[in-house]
C-alpha cells in the first residue's frame, strides 16, 4: 500500500481462502474498512477525507463534527441508552433532576463542533459543563462552556465533582477535565452579559413549573444536615419523606406539595426566557431543551408540547425536531395498583430548536 497525499492507496484486494474480501486482514495492512468493504479513498471529493475508525468527513459539515456514518446514528429519534451513574453520581444525586454528564456530551457532539461555546442557563450540578468537557477526551474536541445557576449549593457541588474527578482521573493517567465558566445568579440577568450571536449550542434542562420551590426546600434541608467533603450516601436528606419529591422531578409523579406557579404562568416566564436567550445564539446554532412530561393529579400533562408551543411562539425559534431519552434500566414503581392504570415515566423529551432566519 503506497500514501498519496495523507489518502491510502488500494495496491490489492485482500481476500479470504474462499476469494471472498477479508475485512480483518484489510485492517492489519491499515486500509480503510467501514462496514465490511474496502474504502478506496481516491474516489473522495476534495470536501471529503476519511477519519480512521470512523468514516467518511465531510468538510461541508457546518452543523457537527461527525462522519457520515456517525451522523446517520446520530439522527435516531430514541436515544435508548442508560448511562453509567459514574461521575461522581452519588454526590450529583443531591439534585433530583440531574442529567448524565455524558449524555450532555452526546447531544454536545451532535448539535456543535469543536471549540464551540456552549450555554446551560440552568446549569443545576454542571452535566451541561461535564459534558462539554469530556468532549475533549471521549468526543470530537473541546467546547467552551457556560452555565448560570442561582443556587450556590449546585455551584459547589460541580466545583466538587469537577475537583475529585480529576484527582481520579490523574490517578489513572488520564488527562484532567477542563473547569468551565459557571456564573451565579438568575439567568434572567446574566444573559444580558453574553454578546449576541456568541453561543452555538444551548443545552438545557429547563426547571418544572411547580418544582422550582421543593428543590430550594429539599436544597436548604440536604445543606444543613450535610458539609462540602463529608457527603454520605445514606445521609437523612438523601433519603427521608422527600423521595417522593425526588422521584416527581425524575419522572413526573405527583409530589404531596402545592405548586408555586401556575402552568400559564411557568410557560409564560419560560417563553419570555428563551426569547431573551435566543438572541445570544448563532443564527446556524441551535438550542436543545430537556423536559418531562407529567402524569399530576389523575391527568396527563404534556409539558413538552405546551413547552415547545410557548417557545415557539415568543422566541425567533423554529422546532426542529423531539428527540426521546428512554433509559431501559430506569426503576419502575407500582402506581395505581390495582385500581388504576397509572404511568412510570422512563423518558426524557429533548426538544431541538433552530433560530429562524
Amino acid at each position: 500500500m503506497a500514501d498519496d497525499g495523507g489518502r491510502h492507496r488500494q495496491s490489492r484486494l485482500f481476500t479470504d481462502d474462499d476469494g471472498s474480501f477479508d475485512a480483518e486482514r484489510a485492517r492489519d495492512e491499515s486500509l480503510p474498512v467501514e462496514g465490511g468493504e474496502l474504502i478506496d479513498t481516491d474516489e473522495l471529493a476534495d470536501h471529503q477525507r476519511y477519519v480512521e475508525g470512523r468514516g467518511i468527513y465531510d468538510e461541508r459539515n457546518r452543523v457537527n463534527d461527525l462522519t457520515g456514518k456517525e451522523w446517520k446514528y446520530a439522527t435516531k429519534s430514541v436515544i435508548a441508552e442508560s448511562y453509567p451513574p459514574d461521575v461522581q453520581h452519588d454526590l450529583r444525586s443531591e439534585h433530583g433532576g440531574q442529567k448524565p454528564p455524558r449524555l450532555c456530551a452526546d447531544l454536545i457532539d451532535r448539535f456543535s463542533k469543536a471549540g464551540d461555546t456552549v450555554l446551560d442557563p440552568f446549569a443545576g450540578v454542571g452535566g451541561t459543563l461535564l459534558g462539554a468537557s469530556f468532549c475533549e477526551h471521549e468526543g470530537t474536541g473541546l467546547r467552551e462552556a457556560i452555565g448560570f445557576e442561582r443556587t450556590e449549593r449546585w455551584i459547589e457541588i460541580y466545583e466538587t465533582v469537577l475537583e475529585r474527578e480529576n484527582e481520579a482521573r490523574r490517578s489513572r493517567g488520564e488527562p484532567p477535565l477542563s473547569e468551565q465558566d459557571v456564573r451565579h445568579g438568575d439567568c434572567g440577568e446574566l444573559i444580558e452579559a453574553v454578546p449576541e450571536d456568541s453561543v452555538d449550542l444551548l443545552l438545557t434542562d429547563v426547571p418544572y413549573w411547580h418544582m422550582d420551590e421543593l428543590e430550594q426546600t429539599r436544597n436548604e434541608r440536604a445543606t444543613r444536615e450535610s458539609k462540602l467533603g463529608a457527603f454520605d450516601v445514606g445521609d437523612d436528606a438523601a433519603t427521608d419523606s422527600t423521595d417522593a419529591v425526588a422521584d416527581a422531578e425524575r419522572d413526573g409523579t405527583p409530589a404531596d406539595e402545592s405548586d408555586t406557579q401556575t402552568k400559564a404562568e411557568w410557560l409564560a416566564d419560560m417563553a419570555a426566557k428563551f426569547d431573551r436567550f435566543a438572541d445570544a445564539v448563532a443564527p446556524d446554532g441551535h438550542l436543545v431543551v430537556f423536559i418531562g412530561d407529567m402524569y399530576r393529579e389523575q391527568s396527563y400533562e404534556f409539558l413538552s408540547a405546551d413547552l415547545a408551543r410557548a417557545i415557539e411562539s415568543t422566541a425567533p425559534v423554529t422546532l426542529a425536531a423531539n428527540l426521546i431519552w428512554y433509559d431501559p434500566t430506569k426503576d419502575l414503581h407500582v402506581y395505581g395498583y390495582p385500581f388504576s392504570f397509572v404511568p412510570s415515566m422512563v423518558h426524557q423529551n429533548v426538544l431541538v430548536f433552530r433560530p429562524d432566519d
